[in-house]
Parts: C-alpha cells; sequence; structure tokens
C-alpha cells in the first residue's frame, strides 16, 4: 500500500518531466527529416535522412566537433585541478576564510554573457584591457587574444567561472573528513602530499565525479562566451557543436539541417557521458 501510494504521489513530477523532455526531443527528430526553411516556409516537406547528410558533410563539423571536445576536456581538467588546490588551501583555517570562501565562489554566480563581456572589454581587449596594461609594463606587445587564440580564450573564461563551482563542492565535502585519521596519520609521520593521496584523494572521489559529470553536461552546450567574444571565429576556430546548430537554425534559417545537428549533438552527449561514467566508475573502484 505504501508502495503504492509513493509511486501515485511521484508519478504528476515524473509524467510532467517526461513531457518535458520527449516532446521537444520528438519535436526535434521530426523537424530533421523536413525541408524547414523559414523564409520559405510554403516549400516545407518530408526529405528522410537528407538533413543528417548534409549536416554530416557540413565543412564546419569536424572543427566543430574537435573544438568541443577540447572546450569540454580542457575546461573539466583546469577546474578540477584549480578547485582541489583551491579547496585543500583553503580547508585549514586562517584570518579572513570565510570572507576569501565568498570571494572564491562568487564568481560562478555570474551570469555567462556578463562574465563574457567582462573577459572581452576589461581584461582582453587588446587595447584598452588589463592584460594589454601589464603586458606594455612589461614591455610586451599585447596579446590578441580573441583574434589569435579563442579558443583558448573561451577555455580561460568559462574555466574562471566554473572553478568556484568545483571548489564549492569539494569544500563541502572535505568538511566531512574524518580529521581523528588525518591526526593519525600525522602521528605517523605522514607529510601533506602522502595524506593527500591516501586520505584526501579518495575521500574527494566521488565528489570529483559529480563535478566531471555535471560540468561536462554543461559545457558540452556552451554558447553564450562565444556568441558574445568571437562569434565561432575567426573562421571556425571558435566554433563548437552548439554555436555550428545556431548558425544553420537563426543565422541560415533552416531548422530541419538544425534539427538534424540537435540530433547528432544528442548523440554525442550520450557517448562522451557514457565513457566518463564508465572511467569514473573504474576509478571509483580501483
Amino acid at each position: 500500500m505504501n508502495s503504492t501510494l509513493s509511486r501515485l504521489l511521484q508519478a504528476p513530477s515524473v509524467i510532467l518531466l517526461l513531457i518535458w523532455m520527449i516532446v521537444p526531443l520528438s519535436m526535434t527528430i521530426y523537424f530533421s527529416t523536413q525541408r524547414f526553411n523559414m523564409l520559405y516556409p510554403e516549400r516545407s516537406g518530408f526529405v528522410g535522412l537528407q538533413n543528417y547528410e548534409f549536416f554530416w558533410t557540413d565543412p564546419s563539423l569536424w572543427p566543430a566537433i574537435i573544438n568541443t571536445l577540447l572546450l569540454v576536456g580542457s575546461v573539466l581538467v583546469i577546474t578540477v585541478v584549480l578547485g582541489l588546490t583551491i579547496s585543500v588551501l583553503i580547508d585549514r583555517p586562517f584570518k579572513g576564510r570565510g570572507i576569501a570562501r565568498v570571494l572564491l565562489i562568487s564568481p560562478f554566480f555570474i551570469m555567462p554573457t556578463v562574465s563574457a563581456l567582462i573577459w572581452k572589454n576589461m581584461l582582453m581587449d587588446p587595447n584598452n584591457g588589463l592584460f594589454a596594461f601589464l603586458a606594455t609594463v612589461l614591455g610586451a606587445e599585447p596579446i590578441q587574444w580573441l583574434q589569435d587564440i579563442p579558443l583558448l580564450s573561451i577555455i580561460i573564461m568559462v574555466s574562471w567561472q566554473w572553478t568556484p563551482f568545483a571548489v564549492l563542492i569539494f569544500m563541502t565535502s572535505l568538511q566531512s573528513q574524518d580529521r581523528e585519521q588525518m591526526e593519525a596519520a600525522e602521528l605517523d609521520g605522514a607529510g601533506f602530499w602522502s595524506k593527500f593521496f591516501n586520505l584526501t584523494l579518495p575521500h574527494l572521489a566521488r565528489p570529483i565525479s559529480i563535478v566531471i559529470l555535471i560540468q561536462m553536461i554543461f559545457h558540452l552546450a556552451i554558447f553564450a562566451e562565444i556568441f558574445v567574444t568571437t562569434s565561432g571565429g575567426p573562421g571556425v576556430q571558435s566554433t563548437n557543436l552548439t554555436y555550428l546548430i545556431y548558425v544553420q537554425a537563426l543565422q541560415g534559417f533552416d531548422v530541419g539541417v538544425a534539427s538534424a545537428g540537435g540530433v547528432f549533438a544528442i548523440i554525442l552527449a550520450n557517448i562522451v557521458a557514457l565513457f566518463l561514467i564508465r572511467a569514473i566508475g573504474k576509478t571509483l573502484t580501483v
């Protein structure tokens, strides 16, 4: 009886979640088989897999896939490493630790568009940006960040915004670490690195997996930073899969090809997620 009541109470939220997921997915799959250009809606009709073929043969596709994987992989490595480092450093008591924690976490609550504008106009601008000023003071030539190294610039922006998320998760997890175990290790003569690799890192194994999976989901759909700063350029040097789909849908007005790209992005996301889940699962069982 309790089990049936529990399922009945859960049913509305489960049904709503399924509708929320299935309806957009079904519409995307449907439009991916249609010729549907928003400029010529009267010419719409069923074309089968032609949209998939067109999207697959798009010369911008493979650079976009490579950029997407480089972007996701680089940001994950940077945020996890920096998050671990910062979390361990601020886990020890010191004067002003509360203020330091708030300041470290605050970038995560800035909207991606605002963050991208700050980096573009205040930090990376080759004429008036902070980095250009520092380069001039040091006698070096200012770097054209968004022109010469656009993908690296996007990676830096996204890493800056998402490192606080990793810090927040790791910092919270460190609060539950067994202090008596750490003190016993110190009494046995264990140094910092020995305690970190044998006690702290195993304790943070599951939080690390959570950070990686959550960030992977969001980073595969990065758009605002690219749209505001580089618009996918120069050329396709900073175009990821999400921005390529945007170009097909809202610049080319081709909903059919963009929908085929959306289906392809879903498949790619599931492949990456499956790979990460298996890799993390093996790590946790070691």
